[in-house]
């Protein structure tokens, strides 16, 4: 019998509310939180609130802990770390636990070629060290990015960064030189075309209108791109589409560099979700789950491509001997306990339910995912696909007071990402309260 969720005090409750006031008092307002949840404890698949309401969480902090909260390996590794030392800057010198990584993710990452890692403290690093990789080795100065992408706020990726308008507001200019052109979001084509007999006139775009008109590609350094758009909405590509995208980056010999912030480190049921197409990026960027919550950042590059020198790119804290044995552990149990399965196998399970429960409801327009990273998109009307960005608001906020954490991306899209180690009960308990939730709502339009 399964004994989550158990909610005591209607959340937020005393203690959540008084947090959350000190908060608004002292903490920076660009946080932009989805509900009230004060966290004060986490085990697994369950996240438990300073009022004592336990949650199920289908956020995994947001596609961070892959392997649960606080999985024993993990939390062991870095206690056992802490006894020897805590920094002494890679920049510098050398340690064992970043050699071990950079090793362990080469074998990992796409590609039978030599790779070589820099190591950061984020996404967001991870993707500017891309730039500026990319730059270094082709000594070319533009990019090409797609709509919609989420690549970070610092002000190199900013320039990427196309998903909301918050992001960039006031922040003019950002990196110039970056083209942005349409992902391939087949539910709203934005060429209006249908994908039986587009021929993924998306690829064929960048070509005729951006590479033949205005952007030199003798002057591109690489395309940029997320293989599952994750902020944008969850945007599955169709099959055919990175297979035709790296045909137009061999013939113009540009780079390909993979966003796989939130999609990698087995979120979709493989290592990284660009093996769903058996494409081999240049680059890849990594982060978030990595080393389950702790901060990290990897570039992952062909090694001939990581041709920079010493001193052209570092970081002090990049490669945080706590966040490199924390990875090394993620990758491990990983491996150990089968999860890219169990992602493949809870996420067959979870897609088939909600097709199946689309068919019935009215509001919800759109089913997609690989693995774990599923999105369920709301639409006011499945005739002219609305977004129905409030309805998606009230979802979440009703499933968090019935004791499921989850939130929504893009205009109106919930996203399921529990933890890979969930299974079958629990989540269909997780599942059966935001359904009802969706039908509540729908109902009450």
């Amino acid at each position: 019998m399964v004994a989550y969720p158990k909610i005591i005090v209607s959340p937020p409750g005393p203690k959540a509310r008084e947090l959350v006031q000190r908060d608004e008092r002292y903490v920076s307002p660009s946080y932009g939180r989805f509900y009230p949840l004060v966290v004060e404890l986490a085990n697994d698949c369950i996240v438990v609130d300073v009022d004592g309401n336990q949650y199920i969480d289908l956020n995994a902090g947001i596609a961070c802990m892959n392997v649960g909260h606080n999985h024993p390996c993990v939390v062991e590794a870095i206690k056992n770390q802490c006894d020897w030392f805590l920094h002494y800057s890679n920049t510098d010198f050398y340690y064992k636990a970043v050699i071990d990584l950079a090793e362990k993710l080469a074998k990992i990452a796409p590609g039978e070629f030599e790779k070589k890692t820099y190591f950061g403290n984020s996404g967001t690093e991870a993707v500017e060290a891309a730039i500026k990789l990319a730059r270094w080795h082709t000594r070319k100065q533009l990019f090409i990015g797609f709509i919609s992408g989420f690549h970070g706020r610092t002000m190199g990726s900013l320039a990427f960064t196309s998903s909301k308008p918050v992001q960039r507001r006031h922040f003019s200019p950002a990196l110039p030189g970056v083209a942005h052109v349409p992902y391939p979001y087949c539910y709203r084509c934005p060429f209006k075309l249908e994908h039986s007999d587009c021929d993924c006139y998306c690829v064929d775009f960048i070509e005729e209108q951006v590479l033949q008109k205005y952007m030199p590609p003798e002057d591109v350094a690489a395309i940029l791109f997320e293989s599952i758009q994750g902020e944008g909405g969850y945007v599955v590509p169709p099959p055919e589409f990175f297979p035709k995208l790296k045909r137009l980056a061999d013939k113009y010999k540009l780079l390909l560099i993979d966003d796989e912030v939130q999609s990698g480190i087995g979120r979709t049921g493989k290592w990284f979700a660009i093996e769903h197409w058996s494409v081999e990026p240049d680059i890849i960027c990594c982060s978030k789950a990595l080393a389950s919550g702790l901060p990290i950042g990897a570039t992952i590059a062909k090694a001939k491509v990581m041709d920079w020198t010493a001193g052209s790119h570092a970081s002090t804290f990049g490669g945080n001997p706590l966040s490199c044995v924390a990875a090394s552990a993620v990758l491990a149990v990983i491996r150990e306990q089968q999860l890219l399965d169990n992602a493949n196998k809870q996420g067959a399970y979870a897609i088939k339910r909600l097709e199946e429960f689309k068919e019935t409801c009215e509001i919800v327009g759109d089913v997609r995912g690989k693995g774990l990273m599923i999105g369920v998109e709301l639409v006011e009307d499945k005739q002219t696909k609305k977004p129905a960005s409030k309805k998606a608001a009230e979802v979440i906020l009703r499933s968090w007071k019935r004791g499921v954490a989850v939130v929504t991306c893009g205009a109106s899209t919930l996203r399921i990402v529990p933890p890979l180690t969930i299974q079958g009960d629990l989540f269909g308990v997780a599942l059966d309260i935001v359904e009802d939730a969706i039908t509540e709502v729908a109902k009450e339009a």
